[in-house]
Parts: structure tokens; sequence; C-alpha cells
């Protein structure tokens, strides 16, 4: 069962506001873990407003009501806005499609989602990829020799498996394994350049071998990391066109989720009111309006105590009403004919407590739903934010101006070539 908004202000204070507050704080020990479901609820004071009507419509008796709460100051908030109908009621057909078609359209959406959310971590781990290697061109080029030395190795070793390989039987690792030219793997590690291979003590065919080898490599190391970066740059734009589609579908898809919740109806249990051959839908709303005690101006004006005037506290005090609407209605061409139930409970609630309020509502099924559309959409992204960000920052300017053209291509035309 369902917590009610009462309930859980009985929860937040329940020595004020649940009539068996001090059994709950007995049998729990402390507040926050007494469950709202077992709070009976109190208020200050309530009063009950019965209106039934069949020639006038509910919604100027709400919109009456929420206008004048703000005129009181009390700046009203929504939080409860459920309805249940009877499946015989034409408008439960009415908004079972529009259900359906906000489902339907969110549905296309997330797939899309998914879609592009995959796309996105392929290119993460191909962009981790890329940045490993570039490393080892990075490092090539250190004044370190250690380290000089250390990836002119690694990417000696990734030209053997990838580039020499494609030789077949005159590859160096084929040659030295299978027709006895053993000391090629040391000599072809050990030289830099064509010269190094001359200083090597070893007979002219391994030489030549060598030779030929280590000139091929030397420019294999050039052309690869011009092509490695080029690649790495456009993988780069790639994930930033990807991210901002998988940014664009989230924005799409949230108003289609928020509207197939909204028009979710709450199940009616054992509600008398709901007959499955009647035309009738409940509605539920519940208000909450506050308004800040100005608790030294009250004292002065003799409406608090004298004492309160010397009252010091870190803490804002406001006054609450809380305002419960449950309509009986007999739906009509988009207008509700019938019995309005309405009921104001007033509250007095510090800042703590208010802060409370909103932490249980969000704990509450009542947050449940905004949660769902939040992890669907905002989550996915925001756990690989770190890394994109790590891609996506933006290059040194030296970087961006290396490949800037500053030639004129109009001089020509005053004969400047």
């Amino acid at each position: 069962m369902v917590a009610t908004i009462q309930q859980i202000i009985g929860k937040v204070n329940p020595k004020l506001y649940a009539e068996n507050g001090s059994e709950l704080l007995k049998k729990y020990g402390s507040a926050d873990k007494i469950p709202a479901e077992e709070v009976k609820e109190k208020s200050l004071t309530s009063h009950n407003l019965v209106y039934e009507s069949f020639s006038e419509t509910l919604e100027p008796l709400y919109y009456f009501i929420v206008d004048l709460m703000n005129d009181f100051g009390l700046a009203p908030e929504k939080f409860v806005d459920n309805f249940s109908e009877t499946a015989g009621s034409p408008h439960f057909s009415e908004t079972g499609m529009k259900a359906a078609r906000m489902q339907e359209e969110a549905s296309k959406i997330m797939g899309n989602i998914a879609i592009v959310t995959r796309s996105v971590l392929s290119i993460l781990y191909d962009l981790k990829e890329f940045k490993i290697r570039l490393q080892s061109y990075e490092d090539l080029k250190s004044k370190d020799r250690d380290k000089s030395d250390a990836a002119r190795l690694s990417l000696k070793q990734i030209w053997l498996d990838k580039v020499d390989m494609t030789k077949g039987n005159s590859s160096i690792t084929m040659m030295a394994r299978q027709l006895g030219f053993q000391t090629l793997f040391n000599a072809f590690y050990t030289a830099k350049d064509e010269k190094d291979a001359d200083k090597i003590d070893l007979n002219d065919m391994v030489k030549r071998i060598v030779k030929q080898r280590i000139y091929e490599f030397n420019i294999w190391i050039t052309e690869s990391e011009k092509e490695l970066r080029k690649r790495y740059g456009l993988e780069r734009n790639y994930l930033k066109s990807q991210v901002n589609s998988l940014k664009l579908y989230s924005r799409w898809v949230k108003p289609y989720l928020k509207a197939a919740q909204q028009l979710e109806m709450k199940e009616p249990g054992r509600n008398a009111a709901l007959v499955k051959s009647f035309n009738r839908i409940v509605l539920e709303l519940t208000l909450l309006g506050k308004s800040k005690i100005k608790v030294k101006d009250l004292a002065i004006s003799g409406d608090l105590p004298k004492d309160f005037e010397k009252l010091k506290t870190k803490r804002d005090y406001y006054l609450c009403v809380l305002v419960d609407f449950v309509f009986r209605a007999l739906p009509q061409q988009g207008n509700f004919l019938g019995k309005s139930e309405i009921v104001f409970s007033a509250y007095a609630l510090n800042s703590d407590e208010l802060n409370k309020l909103d932490r249980e509502l969000e704990k509450s099924d009542v947050g449940d739903v905004l949660k769902l559309i939040e992890g669907t959409t905002t989550e996915s992204l925001d756990k690989m934010q770190e890394e994109i960000d790590f891609f996506l920052k933006d290059e040194s300017d030296n970087e961006k101006d290396k490949d800037k053209d500053e030639s004129n291509p109009f001089l020509a035309l005053i004969g400047h070539y």
C-alpha cells in the first residue's frame, strides 16, 4: 500500500502529526525507521467541504481554490494527481488509446537510444585502442632513451604481427621458425636503421633481409602514425555526432514517457464508487501550500507570545495547508460533472522537516516514475560522460593552427603564384 502525503508528514514529525507517534517511536527507535504506511495521520486542524452539482463542471471549483491559495501567499504545489475509472466508461477507451500512442512513440525512440548508446560504447573502445597506440608513437620521440627504445620494440612487435605476417613464408617469423634464420629476430629488434644492421655481426644474406625490413618498418612508422591520427580525429568527430544524437533522443523521449506515466490509471481496488458498467471516474488531487512565518513580526504584533521576539534559530518556519480533492465525476465531452470532497488540513513545519518531506517523497512511489524516466534517458549518458569528456576535450591551439590553410587563392588573379 502506498503511503499518503499525510502519513509521510506524520513520519517526518511523529510527535505532532501521528496519532500513534509515541507507539511507533517506541517500536522503531527513531522517526527515520518508521514505515509511513503504519502512521495514523493527524493534523493541527482540518475542515471538510462537500459540493455536488451535475449542472456545473468541477474545474472552476478546483481553480478557485488554487487562486485563493495564491491570494493568501501559499504558493500551492501539486503532490498527487491520480485517477481511476470504470472499464465501461467511454473516457476509459479514449485515455487508453492516448496512453498506447505515447508508449508506442516512447518505445521507438528508446530503441534508437539503445542503438546509439551501443555505438557510443563501441567508439569509446576504439578511441582507447587508438590512444594506446598513439602513446607508443609519442614515446618513440621521447628524449628518455629507455622509453624511446621500449616504444620502438613495441611498434616492431605490432609491425611483425600486423604487416610483416602478411608476407607468408617470407615473413621474419616464418623464416626464423621454419627456414633456419634464427638470428633474424634478434637482428631486427636490435637494429634501428640500415646503418645499425651493417654493424651487427651477421652473414650477408641475413644483413640484406634485416636492412630491407628495417627500411620498410621505418616507412611504416611514419605513414601509420599519420593514418592513425587521421582515424583518431574522425572517430572523435563521429563520437561527438553520436553523443549529440543521444542527447537529442533523450530530449524527445522524456515528454512521451511523462505523458504515458500521467495517463496511467490508478488501481481502483474495492472503491464502491466505481462500477464496471457505469460511466464514472474518480479523480484524486493533493496540493500543498506553504507560507514563511515571520516569527519576530508576529510576536511584535501580538499574534505570538512576546518571548518569541527573542527567538534565535537558523531554521525557517512555515504555515502549511494541505488540500485533498476527491472528485467522483461523470465524464462528458472533456468536462467532469459530479461530487467534490475537499479536505483542508493545517500543519506547521520548519525548513528541515520540509526538506525531509521532499526526500521521503522521492523514496516513495511518488518519485519512482520520475527516477525511471531519468534512468532510461540521462543516466546511461552520465555513466559515460567522463570518458566522453576526455576524448572530446578541445585540442591545444597549436594543433588547431597546425592544419590551418593560410593561402589566398585570389592572389592568382593578380599574377601571384
